[in-house]
């Protein structure tokens, strides 16, 4: 994926945290903590199914890439922990508020650094985030991500 600006509107409140020099970071990704480095959510273990790679997605999440880091780079980016979103999506209606996860490429074996998906709206577990406009049959979606590790990431109503 190239880099692609997602950003829309809203406070991204960003931290900046170093790249390991053999990761490549673009512009848009998904991205989570690896202890003291930012990795793209590809990078999350997949486990048995999607939805444990959604889980571990969702306990890792740091935000999204609002700078890039090419291979051998070792320098901090900037990373949104929260705002708006514009990001990739199947084709399908989500709701407003519904929330969204992490989505996996046609293989089912790694997630996908810049495409997302309607989750179980039981399942806070697995999201990043809420979709911030309804979208009707749509290949795109507004999310409003909220950063697990900085801000507790989506929670389950009480």
């Amino acid at each position: 994926m190239a880099n692609v600006m997602r950003w829309r509107y809203g406070d991204t409140n960003p931290v900046k945290l170093p790249v390991d020099s053999a990761t490549v970071i673009e512009i848009g990704d998904l991205v989570y903590l690896d202890t003291d480095d930012v990795k793209p959510i590809s990078g999350v273990t997949y486990g048995a199914n999607l939805t444990a790679a959604q889980e571990a997605a969702h306990d890792g999440f740091l935000g999204v890439a609002m700078q890039a880091s090419a291979a051998g780079d070792t320098n901090e980016i900037r990373v949104a922990t929260s705002g708006v979103f514009e990001f990739d999506q199947a084709t399908a209606t989500v709701e407003l508020g519904s929330r969204v996860g992490c989505d996996d490429n046609a293989a089912g074996d790694t997630l996908l650094t810049q495409q997302v998906i309607a989750v179980d709206g039981a399942s806070p577990q697995l999201a990043i985030g809420r979709c911030a406009r309804r979208t009707s049959s749509a290949t795109k979606i507004l999310v409003s991500i909220k950063s697990t590790v900085m801000n507790d990431g989506p929670q389950a109503v009480a």
